[in-house]
Order: structure tokens, then sequence, then C-alpha cells
């Protein structure tokens, strides 16, 4: 047996409003039962949308690079590269690349989720 490895160059990307986004762990990548793993890349200001929850899970993103700000639950908070942000179940959460390089984000979601589980938020916009 091999030890299960992928680089994210392997991962197919999708193109998504705001972010190009790579699965990289799930039960079909790398055979993970229990958390799933994204990379996504945000691009200077652009915004991550529209805003969603997970409602049956908790997701932590990590700030590989770049910097922008994060809305959870109508707060709004800075953050840049080394950050740690957790999305609670069900709160409505949204982030943006402020800066002027682009941003890259490690996100990681337990139980393991997908694209069909979100709950979307059409009119949940960053505040002015």
């Amino acid at each position: 047996m091999s030890v299960p490895v992928i680089h994210e160059s392997e991962a197919e990307a999708l193109d998504l409003p705001g972010r190009s986004l790579r699965w990289l762990v799930n039960e079909n990548l790398l055979g993970a039962k229990h958390l799933s793993m994204c990379v996504i890349r945000v691009e200077p200001g652009q915004t991550v949308r529209p805003a969603h929850s997970h409602p049956h899970g908790e997701e932590v993103i990590y700030i590989v690079s770049g910097s922008g700000r994060v809305l959870v639950n109508g707060e709004v908070s800075p953050v840049r590269e080394g950050c740690a942000v957790l999305f609670p179940q069900g709160q409505a959460h949204m982030l943006q690349n402020s800066g002027d390089v682009p941003m890259k984000v490690a996100c990681f979601f337990a139980p393991a989720t997908s694209l069909e589980n979100y709950k979307f938020f059409e009119d949940v916009e960053f505040p002015a």
C-alpha cells in the first residue's frame, strides 16, 4: 500500500465565482472518510461568492498567502498570511481579497463536504 499523496497541480481546477478551487482531500481523493480539504486562489479585488454556510459541519481556513477580510455571521475581520479562521456550523460566511497579490487559502471541512452540501445566501454582502 502506498502513502496517499497528491500535489495540488494534479487536482482539477474548478473556476467558481471569485475563486479557483481544487479539491485535494475527500473520499475519492486520498480516501478520507471524515474530512475534506481544498485549496482556493482568490485574485486581488475578488470576493468568494455567494456567501454560504455548511449546515452539516464546520470549516477552518488557513491563509497560506495574501491578505483580505472575512465576513462571518455579519461580522468582518481582517486576515493575512498565517491566519486561521473558524466558520462555525450553519453560519453564513464570505472571503474577500483586499490585497494586491493573489490570496491562497487552504480550507478544511469536518465532516467531509462538497459543493452540493453548501447553503447559499445570495443577499449577503460585505458592508461598504
